[in-house]
């Protein structure tokens, strides 16, 4: 487990001796928990989120995540998002979990309290952390599709092939976004080759929901199981704001399951959850430690 990183923690205060209670009290009646985590569960691994204030991508940048239309319709778009994302993918590929991941892997395959973690995230943490059950709601970063003949390659082996395809192609980046793309020139995307299916030339894409694709159904209903078999959700770092995972919240309130948030700043569900706590996912949950 790796320290803390908070350059793209939003400003924040600790957790009140009131909120670990209330927290305390919240894990003492629930035997079997659905988390739902979010960008503010990785920002502690200094890997930013899209929305806080003041240190999210949106906040920092003009940058919009790349569209599905786009990058099915579009040679160029296709060629900026690969060169993008390889001069990223270093970075991005050796973060490694925090606290909040270690926590949820000890309750989850050591306690076995947690039931199933749900994660709108693409960068592995939880897999890295020794989660078992994990759904990438979003998919992940660390497999690529084709999608022609739908053959599925390691994210490591595309990232040789694209070395192999542009050896000129030196560029390094202290940067990092939620989904592994930076900034690079125009007259290196311009000469970037991207890669291509071994085995039918077909389009590769990152196996990620972009921004306008649907989550695949076989996912959804794993997620809709997993609400049925817990009897509490709990969300860390997410302000919920894409429906997608706002509806888990949804279902959860149908079944009058409790909901639990723990994120810095306000949610989408607030009026939904029996109480939001203000704070840093590692902070709370290092403090629950103490009173368990």
């Amino acid at each position: 487990m790796q320290q803390p990183l908070l350059h793209f923690v939003p400003k924040h205060h600790p957790p009140s001796r009131s909120d670990v209670q209330t927290f305390k009290n919240f894990i003492d009646i629930t035997q079997k928990l659905l988390v739902l985590t979010g960008a503010g569960i990785s920002t502690e691994s200094g890997i930013p989120d899209y929305r806080s204030e003041g240190v999210g991508l949106y906040a920092r940048s003009n940058h919009k995540p790349v569209q599905y239309k786009q990058f099915l319709d579009s040679e160029e778009v296709r060629r900026r998002y690969w060169a993008r994302n390889y001069v990223g993918w270093e970075r991005f590929s050796k973060a490694q979990p925090n606290f909040a991941h270690d926590w949820l892997k000890e309750w989850e395959v050591d306690r076995g309290r947690v039931g199933a973690v749900v994660t709108q995230n693409v960068d592995g943490l939880h897999g890295k952390a020794g989660s078992a059950n994990v759904i990438e709601l979003h998919g992940t970063a660390y497999k690529v599709i084709c999608l022609s003949c739908n053959e599925s390659y390691s994210r490591h082996s595309v990232q040789r092939t694209i070395q192999e395809l542009n050896p000129g192609m030196h560029e390094a980046t202290t940067m990092i976004r939620p989904d592994g793309d930076v900034e690079i020139s125009q007259e290196k995307i311009a000469q970037f080759k991207p890669p291509e299916c071994p085995r039918c030339s077909g389009v590769l894409k990152p196996d990620i929901v972009f921004f306008g694709d649907n989550i695949p159904k076989s996912r959804v209903s794993r997620v809709e199981a997993a609400v049925c078999e817990s009897d509490g959700v709990l969300v860390l770092g997410s302000s919920l704001s894409v429906y997608s995972a706002y509806r888990i919240i949804l279902q959860a309130v149908d079944l009058k399951k409790k909901v639990a948030i723990v994120n810095i700043g306000s949610t989408r569900a607030d009026h939904c959850a029996h109480f939001r706590i203000s704070a840093r996912c590692g902070d709370i949950l290092r403090q629950l430690q103490t009173v368990l």
